[in-house]
């Protein structure tokens, strides 16, 4: 059987080899008519389109946008907050045609993702900025968007306020005259439970926890309140081994806050097991929003982000690179910072028994 090509796809409809092209790679450049009826003849000759690795040689472009991921993927992959921005980001780019590439950020044997995989522009999501994996893309050359985390000089990134979050979050369970509070994150190292070590050097370069424990402290600072810290070593595995720590210290705290809502629920888990009640006993503060919020009982107070903008702020972003390096009289998108929303809920609020 003689090999199906453009041409003969353009001979069997009557049209040029160059329109039948532009039906697989240009489909704006045809009538929705047009277009239909000649993938309907290459369907027909099983004629799947034009090869992927002669187009990226053609073109220089190989229609695939990476998203760089600090953490393992199975962890990023379960949560339901990344799930949302992921999808938001995929819905972005699916009019442009190209592809989502996710790119773990530790390397196996010889291959290194950040400096093999072939991608147009790459999202780096919530990462250290020593990352080595984020190097790679940087000398790639490669227009890279950031967020979750501070951009280099000229560079754009897509944020949240969650310093403005967090103090919010604090002055909240500050007006309920809570007094003995805990603040539950992340980054001083591998023992869960009530810490006085030091913030490690990596998780101290993290946006998130960084601005986060920002706002905190401005919260409680304003009234004099010197905090517990509480150590979970992984932000998305079960933290009921900390937060039963945490609840077992003399006069224990009347309050929490959060790093995020997964740990939110473990600390609730966690009082339950010990027969305390929430907010009666032991007010919870998360932070982001997570399904997991309005799943709980009684439902979570927590700092909302919408992660879905969030997603869609980031491809948009990248797009525009990508379209710049093509079009240099094209604007520059700009880096954005996007709101937050403390939503109080049941958690917090009713039955409080304050400090004594």
């Amino acid at each position: 059987m003689a090999r199906v090509t453009l041409q003969s796809i353009a001979e069997r409809v009557g049209v040029s080899r160059m329109t039948v092209s532009n039906a697989f790679s240009r489909p704006d450049q045809l009538s929705d008519a047009l277009r239909e009826r000649i993938l309907a003849v290459a369907a027909e000759l099983g004629y799947l389109g034009p090869d992927p690795s002669a187009r990226s040689l053609a073109t220089g472009t190989t229609g695939t946008i990476g998203v760089l991921w600090a953490k393992e993927l199975r962890y990023s992959l379960a949560d339901e907050v990344s799930a949302r921005f992921l999808g938001a980001v995929a819905d972005e780019l699916a009019p442009s045609g190209l592809a989502l590439t996710l790119v773990p950020a530790i390397a196996e044997g010889s291959v290194v993702p950040a400096r093999d995989v072939a991608m147009d522009g790459a999202i780096a999501f919530s990462c250290d900025p020593e990352l080595p994996a984020l190097d790679w893309l940087q000398r790639r050359g490669l227009p890279v968007v950031y967020v979750d985390m501070a951009a280099p000089r000229g560079g754009v990134a897509i944020t949240i306020d969650d310093r403005g979050g967090a103090r919010a979050a604090a002055r909240h369970v500050v007006a309920l005259g809570h007094r003995r509070i805990a603040l539950f994150t992340s980054g001083f190292g591998d023992e869960p439970g009530p810490t006085t070590g030091q913030l490690l050097p990596e998780a101290g370069r993290i946006r998130v926890i960084a601005e986060r424990h920002a706002g905190w402290l401005e919260g409680l600072d304003a009234a004099g309140i010197v905090p517990l810290w509480v150590n979970q070593p992984n932000t998305y595995a079960d933290a009921r081994e900390a937060a039963r720590a945490m609840l077992a210290v003399p006069d224990r705290p009347t309050a929490v806050l959060c790093l995020t809502d997964v740990l939110a629920s473990s600390v609730m888990a966690a009082a339950a097991d010990a027969g305390l009640g929430v907010p009666g006993d032991l007010a919870v503060v998360g932070f982001d929003d997570h399904p997991l919020a309005l799943r709980s009982r009684p439902r979570l107070t927590t700092v909302r982000q919408d992660v879905e903008a969030k997603g869609r702020a980031a491809a948009q972003a990248l797009l525009a690179l990508v379209a710049g390096r093509a079009d240099v009289t094209l604007s520059r998108p700009r880096s954005r910072r996007l709101p937050v929303q403390l939503e109080v809920r049941g958690s917090t609020s009713g039955g409080v028994q304050l400090d004594r």
